[in-house]
C-alpha cells in the first residue's frame, strides 16, 4: 500500500471522514502481521482493502500483485482466505463440521447436494487434525462452541489453499481456554505452512499469536507504528496507539498489557507523526 486514504461522505454534516490517512505498508511472504488499534482506528477497513473488498479512494493498493481498481476483484478474493464473525454467522446451523470445512474449497457457505471430491475431504480432515479440530468432524455447527467454530472457520478458510489469510479479531468474544485453543491452532498452521503471509486483527495484546512476526499499530487512521514485533510493541508505541499509558510484557513469545502504575494510566493525546 502506498499512500493510501479512504473516506466516506458524511451528508448531514456536509464533510468528508477520513477512516485511513497516508497508509504505507507492505506484507511479505511468510511474514505473520499483527494489527493493533482502539476501535473505530481503521483496522477494519485496512483488512477490506487487503480482502480486495473495497477500493482507496486515493494512493495504491496492490494485493498479491494485481493492483486494485486494475484487476477482477472477484478472482482475486479466491486467493484470499479470511475468518471473520460475518461469514461465521451465515453458515447453516445443522451443517457438521467436516462439511464447514468443505464449504472452504467450492466458495460457499452450504454444499446443497454436491458431489464431493476425495482429494477435498482428505484435505478437509487433514486440516482438521492439524489445527487440533478432529473431534469438531461430526458435531454439528449450531453445538459448537464460538471457540469451536472458529476453528472450523479457520480450517475452511484454508482449505482453498490460499496465498494469503487474514482474520477480522479471531478471538473476540472468547474465554480464556477457548482463546488458548485457537491460538494454538493459528500458531500450528504458522507451522504448518510458514510461508503463507497472515494479518490478524486484534484490540489486545494477550491475543496475539506466538507465531507473529510483524505488528502494526492504527489509531485514528493513521499509523502509529510498524515493523518488527519486539522493536514495534514498545510500551512507549503502545501508549501513543490507545492514548493511554500503559507498561508492555513479553514472556516468551506472548504478550500482555497494563495500565501504567507511572501516573495512573494517564490518558495520552495521540498527536501524530
Amino acid at each position: 500500500m502506498r499512500g493510501v486514504q479512504v473516506w466516506r461522505w458524511v451528508a448531514v454534516e456536509e464533510r468528508r471522514a477520513v477512516l485511513l490517512d497516508e497508509i504505507e505498508w507492505t506484507v511479505e511472504r511468510g511474514e505473520h502481521w499483527v494489527v493493533l488499534g482502539p476501535n473505530g482506528a481503521g483496522k477494519t477497513t485496512l483488512l477490506n482493502l487487503a480482502a480486495a473488498i473495497s477500493h482507496p479512494s486515493e494512493g495504491e493498493v496492490e494485493v498479491l500483485g494485481a493492483r486494485l481498481g486494475q484487476v477482477d476483484m472477484r478472482a482475486l478474493r479466491e486467493r484470499i482466505g479470511t475468518v471473520e464473525a460475518k461469514l461465521g454467522r451465515a453458515i447453516r446451523g445443522r451443517a457438521p463440521g467436516i462439511e464447514v470445512v468443505l464449504t472452504g474449497a467450492y466458495g460457499s457457505i452450504a454444499l446443497q447436494h454436491r458431489r464431493i471430491e476425495p482429494a477435498d475431504e482428505a484435505r478437509a480432515e487433514r486440516l482438521l487434525a492439524e489445527i487440533g479440530a478432529g473431534p469438531l468432524h461430526d458435531r454439528l455447527y449450531e453445538q459448537c462452541s464460538q471457540g469451536e467454530r472458529q476453528r472450523l472457520m479457520l480450517a475452511r478458510a484454508l482449505m482453498d489453499e490460499p496465498e494469503l489469510l487474514l482474520l477480522d479479531e479471531p478471538t473476540a468474544g472468547l474465554d480464556l481456554p477457548s482463546r488458548e485453543r485457537l491460538i494454538a491452532s493459528l500458531d500450528a498452521m504458522a507451522a504448518r505452512d510458514p510461508d503463507l503471509p497472515t494479518v490478524t486483527v486484534t484490540h489486545h495484546l494477550e491475543e496475539i499469536p506466538s507465531s507473529s512476526t510483524h505488528a502494526l499499530l492504527l489509531a485514528e487512521g493513521r499509523v502509529v507504528a510498524q515493523g518488527p514485533i519486539a522493536a514495534t510493541l514498545t510500551a512507549a508505541n503502545v501508549s501513543r496507539c490507545f492514548e493511554i499509558g500503559v507498561e508492555v510484557a513479553r514472556h516468551g513469545d506472548r504478550w500482555a498489557a497494563r495500565l501504567s502504575d507511572d501516573g495512573d494510566g494517564a490518558l495520552l493525546p495521540y498527536a501524530g507523526d
